[in-house]
């Protein structure tokens, strides 16, 4: 079932907390908070879908033993103005000089 997201409305029109809350999607909207009974709306976020480009599976792509095993070389800057090789071939350091 999908998580939706809502927030409670101030007395003065302005949003307040926000808390998220599972339904069915045949569930009818809240307009009331389910504990406290304040007037709630539903608030449209970005869908969190887990897939090849979702954040882990960017992580997962990017890893040393990923992109070592693609061919690829990667440098990592040290903060001296030269970048060290982590994974792959080329030279250990590369220097801004």
């Amino acid at each position: 079932m999908p998580t939706y997201v809502y927030e409670i409305m101030l007395p003065d029109g302005t949003p307040g907390e926000r808390f998220e809350i599972i339904q069915s999607m045949s569930d009818p909207t809240l307009t009331t908070h389910p504990t406290t009974g304040q007037p709630v709306r539903q608030v449209l976020t970005a869908p969190s879908i887990a897939g090849k480009w979702s954040d882990l599976g960017g992580k997962s792509m990017l890893s040393n033993q990923n992109l070592e095993r693609k061919g690829f070389t990667k440098y990592v800057r040290s903060g001296d103005g030269t970048y060290e090789k982590q994974v792959g071939q080329g030279p250990n350091v590369i220097s801004a000089d």
